[in-house]
């Protein structure tokens, strides 16, 4: 019982806050130019008047094909080969160095790079997702592998576990926590990247419609536009945590 009435009152939190800021967002609107700052119900116009039409379904749609590929390419290589790191100390120390400098470098930077090397086609929009992406899960998952106590690799190879049942009853339970924190991180990351790809390569998708909606100063539309990321930035988070609460249920107790 108290665990449903700390739910309802969290969720009332949630919708007392995002209540006043659409109030906010109103009033600030009330009084500035529309080609400059668009109010709330003008921006819920435009939004409701892109999804009649079709445009904001069809941008959605391309560039949640490439969010998804980029997240998805990283996560089949980030995951494994942050494994691997923990499991092979001189491969570790070998690249820990290079993992943390490419970790902090802006990725944007590279985006001129990978114009000249790859073109402004699907896959050149993806390797930008994937960049994007593949740093903060492969960081999280290399702590994560090296936070599990050696004394339970030491009983497993005393019970002639093999290498195989060490990686799928030790290193993969004990890492995933921090591999979905990391998986978190890109999520935000890779968002970030979907529409700087989009910007800089070739014009699609959400980028596309910012792109429009600010050469038309139509600030109702790129409000929108930008709102559905960040709602979608917050929905797959969410997601993310859910799948690891549902998990690893003996972390802090089993929430």
């Amino acid at each position: 019982m108290l665990r449903s009435d700390a739910r309802w009152v969290r969720w009332a939190t949630y919708a007392l806050s995002a209540l006043g800021g659409a109030v906010l967002w109103e009033l600030g609107g009330r009084g500035a130019s529309p080609a400059i700052f668009s109010p709330f119900s003008a921006s819920m116009e435009r939004l409701v008047e892109m999804l009649r039409t079709g445009e904001l379904g069809a941008g959605l749609a391309g560039s949640l094909a490439l969010f998804f590929a980029g997240l998805g390419l990283a996560l089949v290589t980030a995951l494994p080969f942050g494994l691997l790191l923990a499991r092979a100390p001189l491969v570790r120390a070998a690249v820990s160095d290079a993992i943390l400098l490419l970790y902090a470098m802006p990725m944007v930077a590279l985006i001129p790079f990978i114009l000249s090397l790859m073109g402004v086609d699907f896959g050149a929009k993806v390797i930008v997702v994937f960049l994007f992406c593949f740093f903060p899960i492969l960081y999280n998952t290399v702590e994560g592998a090296r936070s599990i106590k050696p004394e339970l690799i030491e009983v497993a190879r005393a019970f002639r576990s093999s290498e195989w049942a060490i990686w799928r009853d030790i290193m993969v339970p004990g890492a995933f926590p921090y591999a979905m924190t990391g998986v978190r991180q890109a999520i935000g990351r890779g968002l970030v990247g979907m529409v700087a790809a989009e910007f800089f390569l070739s014009a699609s998708g959400i980028g596309q419609l910012i792109m429009t909606s600010a050469r038309n100063f139509d600030t109702a539309g790129l409000f929108a536009t930008v709102l559905i990321i960040a709602l979608l930035g917050s929905a797959l988070m969410a997601l993310g945590r859910a799948l690891e609460d549902r998990f690893t249920l003996w972390r802090g107790g089993g929430r």
